[in-house]
């Protein structure tokens, strides 16, 4: 079992920055395959980032919609994966989730992935 917890989610102005982060345990960090997913109200809870590396190499995968805007990235001493989110705007307002999965390869569906955080709230004020 791989137990996420999020953390860093609150309220900011569009145009704002927040850095959210999800500290894993129960697993071995040094290769992973984790990811960023949200959901506002009403909605699907859609991909936002995912990150899939070794100690040697990593490579992402971003959705269109938060393409230069957002940065996902990780400290292994910390066991912590990242979401750096800049030029925030009220269309990010949702709740956001880390998410892993046991498979090693990036994924965008919310079914590859197998542990799952409780969320943070983001909300972006206008």
């Amino acid at each position: 079992q791989v137990q996420l917890v999020e953390s860093g989610g609150g309220l900011v102005q569009a145009g704002g920055s927040l850095r959210l982060s999800c500290a894993a345990s129960g697993r071995a960090f040094s290769r992973s395959t984790m990811g960023w997913f949200r959901q506002a109200p009403e909605k699907e809870r859609d991909f936002v980032a995912a990150m899939t590396w070794t100690w040697a190499e990593s490579s992402t995968n971003y959705a269109d919609s938060v393409k230069g805007r957002f940065t996902i990235s990780r400290d292994n001493a910390k066991n912590t994966v990242y979401l750096q989110m800049n030029s925030l705007e009220p269309e990010d307002t949702a709740v956001y989730y880390c998410a892993a999965r046991e498979r090693y390869g990036s994924s965008r569906s919310v079914s590859a992935y197998d542990y799952w955080g409780q969320g943070t709230q983001v909300t972006v004020s206008s």
